[in-house]
């Protein structure tokens, strides 16, 4: 893998973000999160619409670092290498909560959302890779 391979992994990277957004805006309506939601305390319900919005901004903000600095994150300076070290972990410990913690099988009633599903444990898991790969820089991409 080149560098400039490796630049373009994470610009894709970038571009699956923008599409972790658009599944996370469609989730609230498959789950049928608001009835849930209203049985809650207000303070918890506000305190989880907070959350949400936080994870939203984090999920744009990696678009943005990923996408308009991919040339640098692939260079392997310190700071690139700490940053994509530090997406790499994030994304691992959500590709362990999708896999071992989260029981997605009552929202999966359909062909289209089991394919849904799939395809954002596919994100899940190249995310991670990219960014390793990008934080340990190995020597064979020179």
């Amino acid at each position: 893998m080149k560098t400039t391979t490796l630049i373009l992994a994470l610009q894709i990277a970038g571009v699956l973000h923008l599409g972790l957004m658009c599944a996370g805006l469609l989730m609230p309506r498959v789950v049928q999160m608001r009835p849930h939601l209203a049985k809650l305390p207000p303070f918890i319900r506000q305190l989880f619409w907070v959350y949400y919005s936080f994870i939203a901004l984090c999920l744009v903000g990696f678009c943005v670092i990923t996408i308009g600095f991919a040339d640098t994150l692939a260079a392997g300076g310190n700071l690139a290498r700490a940053l994509c070290a530090f997406f790499a972990v994030f994304w691992t410990l959500r590709l362990i909560a999708a896999t071992f913690v989260f029981d997605m099988r009552p929202y999966l009633t359909s062909s289209y959302r089991r394919l849904g599903y799939h395809a954002i444990n596919i994100v899940f898991a190249y995310l991670p890779i990219v960014y390793l790969l990008a934080a340990t820089r190995p020597y064979w991409l020179e």
